[in-house]
């Protein structure tokens, strides 16, 4: 009767999974996994209520069949889910050439180029052309200035008069303008400004004051340059208006002299034996070093070798300036 019961118990237990098994495989899983698990729960209830002992057999091979439906339920639906989600990946990327291959192509280079954003190494932020440039590292000045205007201190010399027995000295200031035709060649206005005390022979007087205004114009030149210095040579030719009777005219109670033999008055006993008042040619030859101190500002020294013509004679004289350069405008 137990043998009985064993082999009965087996033989239903196969005819319940073969069953199973076979209308999950017909139907294509069309019928959800809760109908299956009924229908198998109703074919075992039918085959456990035969015998008391196959209803004891048949507990474990229940809860073992109920582990397997619900195993192949998750695996089945695991794979629909994922057949879906392969299928819209593929779709995606198939509508994705499809666009990247009917996009036209540039008509303007010009356009594209003018579109195209610049480059950047990972992790850094691009930078303009503006930003580039401003970033680069300091060359000196280009020279490439329209205009050129210079102011300084300034020394000079000369002779107050035909027949004084020695030169004099002056201090004063010089101002220049330049206007670069070329990256070499420019024009030039100049104006100086010196006074200075020259010794006489006269009892009244020791030493007299002297003024200078000299105007001029001419050319300059740029020579060698380079981002610490550059070299100009100009060439200069005006007139010197030369003022010698100050003293003269400032004495208290009046001048028992005069300065010059022309301006001599009745009741004068002589003259100090000096120029009198005029304008004389004038002329200025030399050169300037421009020491930079940034692509606008340089320190310039400036020699020259002077010429004037007060009296019978051309004298020559020599003059310096120290002062500032600014350069502006661009040629």
């Amino acid at each position: 009767m137990q043998k009985h019961g064993w082999g009965s118990g087996l033989g239903v237990g196969r005819y319940i999974l073969g069953e199973t098994h076979r209308n999950i495989l017909a139907r294509g899983f069309a019928t959800t996994s809760d109908e299956a698990t009924q229908r198998s729960e109703n074919r075992i209830t039918r085959a456990a209520q035969s015998s008391p002992p196959t209803r004891k057999m048949l507990q474990p091979i229940k809860k073992t069949f109920y582990s397997a439906t619900r195993a192949i339920s998750c695996a089945t639906t695991l794979s629909v889910f994922l057949g879906l989600a392969l299928a819209a990946n593929v779709g995606t990327l198939s509508a994705l050439a499809q666009d990247s291959s009917s996009t036209p192509p540039a008509q303007d280079s010009q356009s594209s180029s003018q579109t195209k954003k610049p480059l950047a190494a990972p992790g850094t932020v691009a930078v303009s052309r503006a930003t580039a440039a401003a970033l680069e590292p300091y060359t000196g000045p280009k020279y490439d200035n329209r205009w050129e205007v210079y102011g300084g201190l300034l020394y000079m010399n000369g002779q107050a008069g035909q027949n004084t027995p020695v030169r004099y000295d002056m201090g004063g200031g010089e101002a220049m303008g330049t206007y670069w035709l070329t990256r070499k060649l420019g024009v030039a206005a100049d104006y100086r400004f010196g006074a200075g005390t020259t010794p006489v022979i006269s009892r009244f007087y020791n030493r007299v004051l002297v003024m200078q205004h000299i105007v001029s114009g001419g050319v300059q030149y740029r020579g060698p340059k380079d981002r610490y210095a550059a070299v100009d040579f100009h060439a200069l030719v005006g007139g010197t208006y030369g003022i010698f009777d100050y003293a003269v005219n400032h004495y208290p109670g009046g001048s028992p002299v005069s300065a010059c033999a022309a301006q001599q008055q009745p009741g004068q006993v002589g003259n100090l034996g000096l120029y009198c008042n005029h304008m004389a040619p004038a002329a200025a030859l030399g050169g300037s070093i421009d020491f930079n101190e940034s692509g606008k500002l340089a320190i310039r020294l400036q020699p020259d070798l002077t010429f004037e013509h007060f009296g019978t004679e051309l004298h020559e004289y020599f003059a310096i300036s120290m002062g500032v350069v600014y350069r502006m405008g661009k040629r």
